[in-house]
């Protein structure tokens, strides 16, 4: 449906030139969202696919380990949709502090992401709730170290920003004025709270209205796409947060950015609700299938295991590690498994003897070991 423009325009003269900055409504949409059957279909095939997604993660042997990985995966994602380079080996090598060559400032932007939704997850799970506030709080890790570390972390802008163009005046979009920002956030999170939504229309019309707004100097899409997989999370569509739309919105980044404008100037919400409602629908879908190939990953490599028989015992603690995390050092294999360094060694060489890890080095000491396969199935999409 198209309704007109979604909002009104803030003129104003900068140095000369005129300045049209875009003030959405408030949500929800006026007129109300045109929920036809096919519509009606593809959101029921969407929350049937979360549910799907739910169950599975309960079948992992361990139900962070999922979370550990899928959030660093969508860690990257995101941070590659705004321009970083960097891989996801590159952000595990650094949270090893191993990370020699690696692009710093690309690898402590993703390393931040992962700060930032680790933060929303716990604060959440305190009670806290969805808020502007918190909000805030997760922009202010996103940002605390880095390019974006002298972009206002965690404050709402004080000036003008604008997307594409050289300046306010010839730019392809201009957000509310400065003014405007605080009042524009102050009713995103009343419809945040508005008991009258389902989370998937909340979470998709949030984000919409929380990119139009942009109410931070740096950091507005990769707090946008945080907020999806919280507002899912925090409504009880999924126990654990597994579900993270980055790669889908990689892969049809000009229809995404399209539709964004589409609902600013035509108001056109049903077509941004199809397009992410078909993203929620293939991206649950893949991770289910993520989920169970990585669960038949580990039944084979646990059988070569306990079929290897010396050194069985070690070798399966040592395991258990590198299904947390796929890349590890032998000191953290023995803190984590508490084995002694010396068994861990053993344990460790038992698992590359059988093809399961690889080391990564070539180095005597301060080795670095990769579980291959584990991290091949991560990548998918990561790197293209």
């Amino acid at each position: 449906m198209q309704r007109g423009t979604t909002g009104k325009f803030d003129v104003s003269n900068t140095t000369g030139e005129t300045v049209r900055a875009f003030v959405p409504a408030p949500l929800p949409p006026a007129p109300p969202l045109e929920l036809t059957a096919p519509r009606q279909r593809l959101l029921e095939r969407a929350l049937l696919a979360c549910g799907r997604l739910d169950g599975v993660s309960a079948l992992l042997p361990d139900p962070d380990l999922f979370l550990y990985a899928y959030v660093r995966r969508e860690a990257v994602l995101s941070s590659q949709i705004e321009g970083t380079q960097s891989s996801l080996s590159d952000l595990l090598l650094f949270e090893l502090e191993q990370a020699p060559g690696v692009p710093f400032d690309d690898v402590v932007e993703v390393s931040n992401y992962v700060a930032a939704m680790e933060h929303g997850l716990a604060r959440l799970r305190e009670g806290f709730p969805l808020s502007n506030r918190l909000i805030r709080e997760i922009h202010g890790k996103l940002l605390a170290k880095g390019r974006g570390a002298k972009m206002s972390p965690g404050e709402f802008r004080r000036s003008q920003n604008w997307i594409g163009g050289t300046r306010p005046g010839n730019a392809q979009y201009v957000p509310p004025p400065p003014h405007q920002v605080e009042p524009c956030m102050a009713a995103l999170e009343n419809f945040l709270h508005d008991k009258g939504f389902s989370a998937l229309i909340k979470a998709a019309l949030a984000h919409v209205q929380f990119e139009t707004i942009h109410p931070f100097l740096d950091g507005n899409g990769r707090t946008g796409r945080l907020m999806i997989a919280l507002i899912l999370h925090h409504e009880g569509v999924l126990r654990q947060p597994l579900l993270y739309l980055s790669l889908y919105l990689k892969q049809h980044r000009a229809e995404y950015y399209r539709l964004l404008d589409t609902v600013r100037h035509q108001g056109d919400w049903e077509a941004w609700l199809d397009f992410i409602w078909e993203g929620v629908e293939q991206t649950a879908a893949g991770a289910v299938d993520t989920a169970h190939r990585l669960l038949a990953l580990f039944a084979e490599d646990e059988k070569r295991i306990r079929d290897a028989a010396r050194a069985a015992g070690s070798a399966m603690r040592a395991f258990v590690v590198l299904r947390r995390r796929p890349l590890a050092t032998i000191d953290i294999i023995a803190r984590e498994s508490a084995m002694t360094f010396p068994t861990a060694s053993k344990a460790i060489e038992t698992l590359a003897n059988l093809g399961i890890t690889r080391e990564l080095t070539g180095r005597q000491r301060n080795r670095i070991f990769a579980y291959d396969r584990y991290l091949a199935i991560l990548n998918e999409g990561v790197q293209s």
